[in-house]
Formats: structure tokens, sequence, C-alpha cells
């Protein structure tokens, strides 16, 4: 053997060593050598790989530290959408979800798994012949950010897998609660702002642009579910958890396969008695999942979720502070928001210093005074609100708050429109509402503009660089610097954000207009239908009415705004400016039939039954062994039995094998 294959050789065998000790040590947590012992393996193949660059690989250890910073992260298409869970926060509510699924899957019982809920940032990994080769986040379900170098330092991230596979994993990355602490007491060592809590550390070091700042986070992660793959042999989510524990990934030891809704109960309700606490890591609540996966496909996804998981959120935890102050905010539509200055309170790991008191009802329905002690919980575990207020401890100098009768913006009138809750300014100028509409046009979820948060878009606003959305794509370098705490740096990196908005998809722009009732959903609906800005523009009610889930309401709303004057000056600069005012229209599903129940009665000629029941199962139908109500076709071949009566009976629809085999063909 030539020195050369010798060197070639070591470096691979080092290369399994290293990877076999990181997996022992963050994923089984039972490592077989000291730290410095498996430094100096680690050190031996740096040395290797720069004396000689072409033995480096890409699945390579030394590969998941050092990669250059970037300018911004590129989007991420995610083949199967990454859609978010309903909620279920009592026992009666979870019950309810599974009389749903087992209505839906006509059973007496299901099989479920419970799971872990982690409270981290979700991610998509991307393995090729079982190579890591792609990382993203959640996103808006449907894309994401490319975060493939941050997540290569994540030591419990395999970059090569025990099997040459080709497939995608789900998981969520967190920071334990011991090293998020020490993380804080360092921070605060060097002057630096605490994380508030380990969810807001792991997912903003994360997105970091430069991987090194993540590399040099204490990071984990915990992979719950296979995504996009081609694999025949895993047919329940029992089966994927065991097949992604030998592929190495670090899978949570704690779940549980449920036979029915008690036993999933019986599970939850184990881990509400305080356990939660014992763990390293935050959680906030258990994940419901059907373990079949026939049983998913059949049921479904809605818009946003699908119907045969949900997440068992815990209790909300409370806090009891102080009212110091009341003052109102102008949201983008003119509404009058009062929100509660208090004294600042540390609720389920973040301190809390406003909450949103809604409007007059809300108020006066709560008796709610400045002064007042308050109790405050997490509604959903995101948003601060007041539950109530605690009376018996006021001292008699408490003070009543009055809604404004003009806007503190502007001092316009405000109305209070019928059958509205919300008082609103009127005044289609006011800069209030126009800094509101550049802060959520610049969202995340809308044309995501890094850079862009509200204190930009006033100063934007108050130098008159900026009067409505669309002069943010006419904003040039030198203008910018002149703006205070704006370095080139930050004005340069803004000017790129601008820039690459501009090839969103079409759904984003509408829902960044802030068209009032257009929320998400509903502008995901008319992008897909419509498919182009001016076809929207120029659709009547009627039309609009004709998608699916776009009411009346929405549709007078969609019509008025495009029939201003100002709204047209704004799409017509943002056409100008190059914005994409298209959107791809998705394909038809590969599951035409889904929602449909079958059931077979007598002879077929082209195939066998089971072969018949294969393949409308594979099209999103199903097949039961008996005619009921719910059946929606019955298929009939040579001497069928007792079915056909039945179905006759119950007017259940009859095809004949050709008319089933016409209903393939067309789906």
């Amino acid at each position: 053997m030539s020195e050369r294959e010798q060197i070639r050789k070591r470096a691979q065998i080092l290369r399994e060593q290293i990877e076999k000790h990181n997996y022992h040590y963050h994923v089984l947590d039972d490592p077989l050598i000291t730290d410095s012992e498996f430094d100096k393996l680690l050190r031996e193949l740096i040395a290797i790989e720069e004396k000689y660059p072409e033995l480096k690989t890409a699945d390579s250890p030394t590969q998941r530290v050092g990669g250059k910073p970037l300018a911004s992260f590129d989007t991420a298409i995610h083949k199967i959408p990454m859609l978010g869970l309903d909620n279920a926060f009592t026992k009666d509510e979870l019950f309810d979800f599974d009389r749903r699924v087992r209505w839906g899957l006509n059973q007496e019982s299901i099989d479920y798994v419970a799971e872990l809920k982690i409270d981290g940032l979700a991610v998509s990994l991307q393995y090729e012949n079982g190579v890591f080769v792609r990382g993203a986040t959640r996103g808006d379900g449907y894309q994401g950010e490319d975060i493939t170098q941050n997540l290569k330092t994540i030591p419990a991230v395999p970059l090569r897998l025990s099997k040459p596979l080709t497939i995608e994993v789900r998981g969520e990355v967190y920071m334990p609660r011991q090293a998020f602490i020490r993380l804080n007491e360092e921070r605060e060592k060097k002057s630096l702002p605490p994380f508030a809590n380990p969810r807001n550390a792991a997912a903003g070091s994360v997105r970091q642009l430069d991987p090194a700042v993540a590399a040099a986070r204490p990071l984990s992660i915990f992979i719950y579910a296979l995504g996009a793959n081609s694999l025949e042999e895993v047919n329940t989510h029992l089966e994927a958890l065991t097949l992604l524990k030998e592929l190495n990934f670090k899978v949570n030891p704690h779940y549980r396969l449920c036979c029915g809704i008690n036993e999933v109960w019986e599970y939850c309700r184990s881990w509400l008695e305080g356990k939660r606490f014992d763990l390293d890591y935050e959680i906030d609540g258990l994940v419901v999942k059907v373990n079949s996966f026939s049983g998913q496909q059949r049921l479904g996804v809605t818009g946003r979720s699908p119907r045969w998981a949900i997440a068992f959120k815990f209790p909300a935890e409370e806090a009891v502070t102080e009212v110091q102050k009341v003052e109102v905010n102008v949201g983008r539509t003119g509404a009058l928001t009062p929100v509660a200055h208090l004294r600042p309170v540390r609720l389920a790991g973040s301190i809390i210093k406003r909450v949103s008191l809604h409007n007059e009802d809300f108020l006066k329905e709560k008796d709610v005074l400045i002064g007042d002690k308050v109790v405050i919980h997490k509604a959903g575990d995101i948003i601060p609100e007041v539950v109530r207020v605690l009376k018996d401890e006021r001292q008699g100098n408490e003070i009543k708050f009055e809604m404004p009768t003009s806007c503190p913006a502007c001092n316009a009138a405000v109305r209070r429109l019928p059958g509205e809750a919300a008082w609103r300014c009127l005044n289609p100028r006011c800069p209030a509402q126009a800094v509101e509409r550049i802060v959520h046009f610049a969202s995340r979820k809308a044309m995501d503009i890094e850079g862009l948060g509200p204190a930009v878009a006033e100063q934007l606003f108050k130098a008159g660089l900026v009067s409505d959305v669309a002069d943010l794509y006419f904003l040039e370098l030198d203008p910018l610097l002149k703006l205070e705490r704006i370095a080139t740096k930050s004005a340069t990196n803004l000017l790129q954000a601008i820039e690459k908005s501009k090839s969103n998809p079409l759904h984003r722009l509408l829902y960044g207009l802030g068209i009032r009732f257009v929320g998400e959903k509903a502008a995901r609906l008319l992008a897909e239908h419509f498919g182009s800005l001016e076809k929207l523009i120029s659709a009547n009610q009627k039309s609009l009415t004709a998608v699916e889930e776009i009411g009346p309401k929405i549709a007078a709303s969609i019509v008025s705004f495009f029939r201003l004057d100002g709204s047209r000056q704004v799409l017509k600069k943002l056409k100008k400016a190059g914005v994409n005012l298209k959107q791809e229209r998705r394909q038809k599903s590969s599951q035409p039939l889904i929602g449909k129940t079958f059931v077979l009665t007598g002879t077929l000629e082209q195939f066998s039954r089971q072969e018949a029941k294969k393949i409308i199962e594979e099209k999103g139908g199903r097949v039961t062994g008996s005619v009921s109500r719910r059946t929606d076709y019955l298929v009939v071949g040579q001497n069928p039995g007792k079915k056909l009566e039945e179905a006759h009976k119950l007017e259940v629809s009859i095809l004949t094998e050709s008319e089933l085999l016409a209903l393939l063909d067309r789906s």
C-alpha cells in the first residue's frame, strides 16, 4: 500500500471514529472517550485535510465549522408543506379530535403515538445517498430559509447516515436549559442583552448569517418525523421513529404507542403533573398523531394543519403584575388599540412589559383600571393577555382609562362603526397607519424584508423617503446613509433584502398589502385561483365568492380596496419596480379521490379486488367492507352480493367496473 493510500485510509478511519464518538456523546449521552481524546482525533484529521485538501469530503466532521458568512439566506421550497398543528387545551378538546378521526376512518378505536412537543425551531433536513445536503427553517410552511451551514454546526445532526438513503426528515432545534443559563451568564459578563428564553436563543442562533456564531452556541436537535421519502417498508409513525434511530438521528425517548384516546389522555396527564420540569429542555405540550400512515393519508390535511395530528397544550402559566399606564396604538387599518404598560414580570420564559387590552368593550368587560393588579397568561403560550383583575387588592387610587375622541397620531376624528368593537381613525393619510402598513408589508409572513422593523419604518417615513409600501422599491443608498444609526452595511443589507422580496409569490404580496379581512390563507387561495394580480383586480364580488372559503365580507373588502385611487397608485408603482405580480398555480393533487369511500362487490374482470383497492387508495380514496350512509360509491362486478341491495336502499352511487376505470382515468 502506497503512503498516499495509507493517509487516505487513515483519514477515513478518523472520520468514522469521530462520527461514532460524536453520536455516542451528543445523541446517546454515553461518551466512550474523554474530551481531550476526542479533540486529539479531530486535530489529526484537520492536519491531514489541510496537508491533502483533495482528501476533504463534504461529510467530514471538520466541515461542521468554518463556512463563510452569508449576505442573506436563500429560499428553500418544501416538497411536502411543513404545516402547523391545531391545538387542544382540554381533555374534551382532545376527545373531540379523536371523535373526528374515528368518524373519518370509520373505526371504533385508533392507535396513536403521543410524543413531547419540543419548544424550539422546526427545521427540515435533506439527505441524498445518506449525505446531508440541505437544511431549512419551516418559514411559512411552504418555503423557508436555507440554513444548511448553520445546521452542520450542530453536533447531533449527522452529516452521513448509517444507510445511503435519500430522504427528508423533520426536527426541532433547541437549546438545553442549563446551556441556556450558562450562555446568558456569559452574555451578561460581556454586557450583552440576555436571551428571553431558550426558544428565542435557539431560533436566533440558527438564523445567524455567520455559521461561526451558530457553532459557538450550545444547540441540539430532536428528529421527530419523516418528510419526503420513497420508503415502502415504513407504514407507521412508530416504524418511522425506529428507522430514524437506526439512521443515527437523535429521537426524543419520551413517546408512547397508545391504543385509543383513553391511553393518550393518561399519558398526557402524566406530563401535566410536573415531571416536565425535570427535563433539561423546554416542552409546551404533547403531539398526538395517528400511527398508521395509510390512516394519515386518508384523513388528509386542511389548509393549515393535518387532520391526523393535534397538539395538546399545557395550561398557560400565570403571573401577577400591575398596570402602570395605558396608551393607544394606531394600527394599519386605523383601529385604536389600548395597550397596558405593566410592571415587568417573567412569564413562560420571557419578560412581559406590555399587553393588549384590545378595545373599549374588553376594557369594560375586564374592568381594568390604571394601578390595578392583574393576572396575565400567554394565550396559546404565545401572546400575553389579561385574565382577570384582582379587585380585592384595589387601594382606591386607581384611575379609569377613557378611549380618546381623536386619533393620538394625527388628531383626526375617530368613529366606532356599526357592528365593530374598535374605534377607528378615518384619516387615510394618518402617519401611524402608514408606518404600520410598511411594517406589516415587510413582516416575515408577507414580503419578509429583513431589517425593516418598526424603528426603521418610522425613520423612513419621517424622513420622507417612503410614503407607502411601493416607495420601498425606489430607495437608494445615499439617502439611507443620512439616517441616524444606519451605516453602510445595514443600508446595503436592507436594499438587498428589498430587492430579494421582488421575486416573492403573489400570495405574499397580497397579504402584505393589508387588505382588510384578507389573511395569509385567503391571500394564498386568491393568488392560486386567479394566478395574477391583474385578474384579481378585475374580479367582481360574484367571481370572488366563487373561490373556496372566500365569503361576501372578504369579497366586498377586496373590491373596495382595488377601487381606491391610493391602492391603484401603489400597485402601479409596484409593477414599475418589477415586483412579481403572478403566482404559479399548484398542480392538481396526486390524490384526487381523497375523502371518497368505496365498497367493492362481485368479481372484477380487469383486476382483483385487492388490486382495485390498492389503486383507489393510491388515488386518495378509501375502501371499506360494508355499505353505509358514508359510502360514496359501490363498485359492482359479476355476481354481486347483498351489498347491491343495501346500496339501492341507501341511494349510494353505483359504478360498473368500466365506470370505475373511467373515473380512475379522469383522476
